[in-house]
């Protein structure tokens, strides 16, 4: 076979402006205004066409040598090696055979309400319709900003039928938080619940959003809704005043949509379908650029995974997820929203899963198939009363991911559920899966398992060579599924790209003689609580702002609950501080997860001879105190 010549890494100066018009291969390439890519992105992204098969199959590049992919051997029967990421021209093709095949099936359930294909089909074109109707040129960027409710799943099929770019914004950000991810994405409209409408409020005028359409919790639940709104906005008092002129009510915008003329856009596997903000080594969060076809390609490849899994007695007609994972976060967006549609499901949507009786009290409604969920969600369940009296009879699969799976929790999931969790691995920046366990696996072993179809898995060094089988190294990946690049941050892309096209993650890990591959460490200094990133360096600007805070660094404790939990160590300027200040401080510039749980007050930090912070240090003096 001959090999494909490596792809380099470009300088840091040459960029290319991508057209709206085709290149010599006939790609659609996105709009000009869309994407700023550096020529070996481009290059890259023509890599996964046709006639660059090579890629994909047997073999993989190492130093120059061709090396057998040796995790193909753990594939159970029926799983193929690639998948054709050319059976459909865009997210929305699928999207819309779906609507058509299964037309009279249920979707969506939240809140014991159903919705079927043919109304989210019918909502989704409407709703786009009066997207189109306020001038929004194609490939504008249209932010979503809500929890698990229907409007989610109607939202995100409505912007990308009409040919726009869906922003996923987590509701529970601050005004801080939610101005950057708005002007960086330069989102043009926003879909808000009105929860948070108030810190869409605080930050609007200065951000490019001209277009608000604000839904309520009940809008979607007949009868029924009318009794939740009273109850959520006068009794729980959850919606905080707010005030946004011209905001237009969700149902209002839809059914104005329907007396429309919906105009179809032509949508290739090149336009941009998603921005998935993710951290960074900077602490500033960028969009992760993920194309139709990134998306696609990691639908594909998890659907050809589950096969196994769904095989086995008994029969289940229809494939039934829970969903209780945020859809703003990628891995129920592509692991419960988009992977349902491909395969006819319903999904169960939890607006609230933190609530563990209501959640466990919507369990005993249904025998369910499908259970992705992260470590600190399972064990949560296992300690809920009453969970034990869930019928798991048809639980066929559990996909563990976001943070690390631990025994305790795997072992006692499948006392409880008699199904394992398959732990899997991926990032914001893979849509998101890159490896997992066989879903037919039947124990546990600590990996996060082989990579899945036409994806290929190097363990490196910090020059870029490949490292021996059980030599720890970076995890770095290719496959369909890698994003274009960081949406206008060619500089932080080239930072993760190699040379040949491999996309470094930033963990550390080994890859055994099977091929599976086992976290052992963490490169970037990311925490992670509950399946969330949080980057050291935000949480730090932010109690460094503090008049009280002469110095601080951050680092990941171990945690019980959340894997980690975030810890900061401050030097005083006023010695009448607190760390009760500190928090309250940081409550109102970060989302929740990102707080410190525990503050440590010194009178040094450890430094470099330039007087960088180590932080590692103070991760190896919490390591050795452990021991």
């Amino acid at each position: 076979m001959d090999e494909q010549p490596a792809i380099r890494a470009c300088p840091a100066d040459g960029y290319a402006d991508q057209g709206a018009s085709r290149n010599d291969n006939g790609l659609a390439l996105p709009a000009r205004e869309m994407l700023l890519l550096p020529p070996c992105l481009l290059q890259r992204s023509l890599a996964f066409r046709p006639g660059f098969a090579q890629y994909f199959r047997e073999t993989k590049h190492r130093g120059g040598n061709v090396m057998e992919r040796i995790w193909l051997k753990q594939y159970p029967a029926g799983v193929p090696a690639d998948i054709d990421v050319t059976q459909y021209p865009s997210l929305v093709a699928l999207l819309e055979e779906s609507f058509a095949k299964f037309r009279d099936r249920k979707a969506f359930i939240c809140m014991d309400k159903a919705i079927t294909y043919r109304e989210l089909d019918e909502m989704s074109v409407a709703l786009g319709a009066y997207l189109q109707s306020k001038g929004l040129t194609k490939g504008a960027r249209v932010a979503l900003m809500m929890p698990n409710v229907l409007q989610y799943p109607v939202a995100t099929a409505a912007v990308l039928r009409a040919g726009y770019a869906v922003v996923n914004v987590n509701p529970l950000y601050t005004p801080r938080e939610l101005e950057h991810q708005l002007k960086d994405s330069g989102a043009e409209a926003i879909i808000v619940l009105e929860n948070f409408a108030s810190t869409v409020q605080q930050v609007i005028a200065r951000t490019a959003v001209k277009h608000v359409i604000v839904g309520s919790m009940g809008d979607m639940l007949g009868f029924k809704g009318v009794i939740v709104n009273l109850v959520v906005r006068k009794v729980k008092k959850m919606v905080p005043a707010w005030s946004l002129p011209g905001a237009v009510p969700f149902n209002d915008a839809v059914s104005a949509g329907r007396g429309m003329k919906f105009a179809k856009p032509a949508i290739g596997p090149d336009d941009v379908a998603f921005l998935q903000y993710t951290g960074g080594t900077t602490g500033v969060s960028k969009g992760a650029t993920l194309l139709h076809r990134n998306i696609l390609a990691n639908v594909l490849q998890n659907d050809a995974w589950l096969q196994p899994a769904l095989r086995k007695p008994p029969h289940v007609d229809q494939l039934f997820i829970v969903c209780a994972l945020p859809l703003y976060h990628i891995f129920a967006l592509t692991a419960c929203f988009l992977l349902a549609m491909r395969a006819g499901g319903v999904n169960l949507l939890i607006p609230n899963p933190r609530d563990m009786p209501g959640f466990v009290k919507e369990l005993m409604k249904y025998q369910v198939n499908s259970f992705p969920a992260v470590n600190t969600l399972y064990n949560g369940l296992l300690h809920t009363p009453g969970f034990d009296q869930v019928d798991f009879s048809k639980l066929k699969i559990s996909n563990g991911g976001g943070m690390a799976v631990q025994r305790a929790v795997a072992e006692a999931w499948l006392k409880t559920t008699g199904c394992f969790i398959a732990e899997g691995y991926g990032l914001s920046e893979t849509a998101p899966t890159l490896t997992c366990n066989p879903a037919d696996v039947d124990q546990f072993n600590g990996t996060i398992g082989v990579p899945v179809p036409s994806t290929y898995i190097s363990i490196r060094d910090d020059d870029g060579n490949e490292v021996p089988l059980g030599t720890p190294g970076e995890i770095c990946a290719k496959g369909p599924q890698i994003m274009a690049g960081y949406w206008n941050r060619p500089d932080e892309t080239a930072k993760v790209m190699t040379a040949d096209g491999f996309f470094r993650t930033g963990d550390i890990g080994i890859m055994t003689p099977e091929g599976y591959t086992k976290i052992v460490d963490r490169k970037k200094d990311m925490i992670l609580v509950s399946g969330f990133n949080v980057y050291p360096n935000e949480v730090e600007d932010v109690i460094a702002s503090h008049p009280g805070v002469l110095e601080c660094a951050v680092i990941g404790v171990a945690s019980e609950h959340s894997g980690e939990a975030v810890k900061a160590f401050v030097v005083k300027k006023d010695p009448n501080l607190t760390a009760e200040d500190i928090i309250k401080f940081c409550h109102t510039e970060l989302t929740n997860y990102k707080v410190p749980k525990q503050i440590e007050f010194r009178t040094a930090l450890p430094k470099t001879n330039v007087g960088k912070i180590l932080r590692r240090e103070l991760r190896d003096e919490k390591k050795q105190a452990a021991a």
